[in-house]
């Protein structure tokens, strides 16, 4: 039976370095794919829905390929470093196609592509995790993590902006995306299939406990038949403690998703009096300017973005240093920067400048640090080690059911009901959604989940 020992900074570092290029295609697809489809023709109110293939290809491809890497064993090619590889070969190639989709539903699709593929290489990132970290270094893992996406995502969102600074344009002609935009998408793609190799060479899996008990499961367990309903097994028999993460995980991705899909629209109108401007109602000069003033606000909006990945960084760093020498209270933790985020989006009704706009998203960073760790620490401490995988993939389910939710009318009922009719208001939304997260976190009262046991 392989004991599992503690493991040293540079070791948890090479694991989860390849989650630096999956930051880049989301950090870009976050921040860039609103602007994209405006660029192509659709309107504000048509963005959240032509999102809805990003959280459904979540849906379906996490809890297959959670179950498909439990159930894998390769003395040369390990158990998740075949999904790594697998998928970020097809991020890349969606990321470097993306800016150059002629006509919006083959933007939509590229998107579908996409965020397939990330999640192929994502899900088994977070069991890779608790696969060779004993439990005290759980959270540590999850926050380096964290750090590595902190610093993924400040470089991908000021990609644009500094391409422009250097002389590369960020004018085009009507629906072609500028060019500023299309190079960043190639670098990200590049960098996604590069550090997604460095962590399949520098890091070595561990067979399963029990290899001949793993054979036999796996033969009792094959095919389609059975895997469906293993899986569906594991939905029903989910722990109580999964579920109450899970409403955490629904309020906090339904505020994110509303960030993702309408800070572009929301934060050029309001800070920047600059939307996307509609030709048919005006003179080509009149467009041209108004179409550059748009360019102009979107890549400050999405450096601008940056900043709250530059904060989640920050935030990890903390909190590794924290992580590594105490045991800390993961549910408080989580909560306080819920509520820190929920106050950053609300900030943005207020935002006059960049400035203001960088102070919300610091906020904002802070959650998103503790998005990405606490309730993956919380979470592994508290279900089977033999189906981490699995479970990491259902878990999936919190986080992509709210956004399809928000894609399908949710995002658009809720501000116009609840705060009125400005873009701005989708904003105030996401921080009414992300603060009742953060007091969600009430619901935590597992003791392995506040805390990890010797």
């Amino acid at each position: 039976m392989h004991k599992k020992k503690k493991l040293s900074f540079l070791n948890i570092w090479n694991m989860s370095f390849g989650f630096l290029g999956i930051q880049f295609g989301f950090a870009l697809q976050g921040g860039f794919m609103s602007r994209i489809f405006q660029t192509l023709g659709a309107s504000k109110d048509e963005i959240p829905m032509l999102w809805i293939f990003a959280p459904l290809a979540g849906l379906i491809v996490q809890p297959i390929i959670g179950y498909m890497s439990d159930r894998t064993w390769s003395e040369r090619f390990g158990r998740r470093k075949p999904f790594f590889l697998i998928g970020a070969i097809f991020a890349s190639a969606a990321l470097i196609f993306m800016p150059y989709s002629p006509v919006l539903w083959v933007a939509v699709g590229t998107l579908l592509i996409l965020d397939a593929s990330i999640n192929i290489s994502m899900e088994p990132f977070r069991a890779l995790v608790a696969d060779l970290l004993p439990e005290s270094q759980r959270s540590y893992g999850f926050v380096v993590q964290t750090l590595i996406i902190g610093i993924g995502t400040w470089v991908a969102s000021q990609l644009p902006r500094v391409l422009n600074q250097m002389g590369v344009s960020n004018e085009a002609a009507e629906n072609v995306v500028p060019q500023n935009v299309k190079l960043a998408f190639l670098i990200g793609g590049i960098v996604f299939i590069l550090s997604i190799l460095y962590t399949v060479l520098t890091t070595k899996e561990h067979p399963p406990e029990d290899i001949n008990e793993f054979e036999k499961e796996k033969k009792a367990n094959a095919g389609f038949v059975n895997g469906v309903n293993e899986i569906f097994e594991n939905i029903i028999r989910m722990p109580k403690t999964m579920i109450k993460l899970g409403v955490v995980q629904f309020f906090s991705w339904f505020a994110f998703f509303t960030m993702w899909s309408m800070a572009v629209p929301a934060l050029t109108e309001h800070v920047y009096k600059a939307p996307k401007p509609e030709k048919e109602s005006m003179t080509e000069s009149a467009y041209t300017a108004a179409d550059l003033a748009y360019n102009n606000a979107a890549d400050i909006i999405g450096a601008a973005m940056g900043t709250y990945g530059l904060s989640s960084m920050v935030f990890a760093l903390i909190l590794t240093f924290i992580a590594s020498r105490i045991n800390i209270n993961r549910k408080l933790t989580h909560m306080a920067s819920l509520v820190i985020g929920g106050v950053g989006f609300i900030l943005m009704l207020y935002a006059k400048d960049e400035t203001m706009l960088h102070v919300s998203f610091a906020c904002i960073g802070i959650s998103w640090g503790s998005i990405l760790s606490m309730p993956y620490a919380m979470l592994s401490s508290t279900i089977d080690p033999k189906k981490m995988g699995i479970y990491m993939g259902l878990f999936n389910m919190f986080i992509v059911i709210p956004q399809i939710l928000a894609a399908v009318g949710g995002i658009n009922f809720a501000y116009k009901t609840f705060f009125g009719e400005a873009t701005i208001n989708t904003m105030l939304l996401a921080g009414a959604s992300l603060i009742i997260a953060g007091l969600s976190n009430l619901l935590i009262t597992d003791p392995k989940a506040i805390r990890y046991s010797e």
